[in-house]
């Protein structure tokens, strides 16, 4: 075969493209696990019907889709209380670059508390304790280790639930009624029913993660899918906090105040004059 002859090929499972008869590297047609996207998504389909071809492999059913499309809008914002959205702001406030203050969201938003790794953990709970109240207070009170070499440090609490609370959030009371409602699967109706009780056992109420994961769970999504959907859709929030920081400067800061030498000799320059 000879150089002309060849053709390279893009393996993927799923994406699949039709070079432009003349330009190898434009596609005139793009498949997404064999869906046209431009062809006949485009214009048809919602965004969150993409985002669970990508990773599910097949077209949500109406139910899958809301519930998709609902825990979005619940994990949009974490708002600036929380960690990697507080990250984003210090990147906003100094200037950063776009690209800085999402890295800087994900880098901190990864880990075990409220974080990717967190739902990680605890989607693989759901795979093995389902609905099994017993298996879920063995999983509580007692969490085996970690099999294999992990970076990732032991989860210092039940992940799902928040270390710092002391009750449920109405937030999360609300969140976890809408989306039970409208779950295609078993886990967050029966994460509604029996969450008093897991609370007890782990003595800490749930979570926003704790809901997440379970509604990832319930769609089908694998532990590692789960995590790196959950970085994906809180990053809109901390997209628009480290904009607004940078347009309100550091002497804007919420939750403390910063005031630099520079700043005390200008207001007395200003003062003597």
């Amino acid at each position: 075969m000879t150089q002309a002859e060849r053709k390279d090929v893009i393996r993927s499972r799923i994406w699949q493209e039709e070079a432009e008869p003349d330009n190898a590297f434009a596609a005139r047609v793009a498949r997404c696990h064999g869906f046209d996207v431009y062809g006949d998504m485009l214009g048809k389909a919602r965004w969150v019907d993409m985002i669970y071809l990508l990773f599910r492999g097949e077209a949500p059913s109406e139910r899958a889709a809301r519930l998709l499309d609902a825990l979005a809008l619940a994990l949009a914002n974490p708002g600036p209380r929380d960690a990697s959205v507080h990250a984003a702001m210090c990147g906003g406030t100094g200037g950063s670059p776009a690209a800085a203050a999402l890295m800087a969201a994900l880098a901190v938003g990864a880990g075990n508390l409220f974080g990717g790794r967190e739902i990680l953990l605890a989607v693989q709970d759901w795979a093995d304790c389902g609905n099994d109240m017993e298996a879920w207070r063995q999983r509580l009170t007692n969490r085996p280790p970690s099999v294999g070499v992990s970076a990732w440090p032991e989860p210092e609490h039940a992940p799902g639930f928040d270390p710092h609370g002391v009750s449920t959030t109405l937030i999360v009371c609300q969140t976890l009624v809408c989306l039970a409602a409208l779950s295609p699967g078993a886990n967050l109706p029966w994460l509604d029913q029996h969450r008093p009780e897991l609370e007890g056992t782990a003595g800490l109420p749930l979570s926003l993660a704790g809901i997440a994961a379970a509604a990832f769970a319930d769609l089908g999504f694998a532990p590692d899918e789960a995590e790196i959907l959950y970085l994906i859709l809180r990053l809109p929030g901390a997209a628009a906090h480290a904009i607004e920081q940078r347009k309100l400067g550091h002497k804007k800061f919420p939750f403390f105040q910063i005031e630099f030498e520079t700043d005390r000799q200008d207001e007395r320059q200003e003062t003597a004059a």
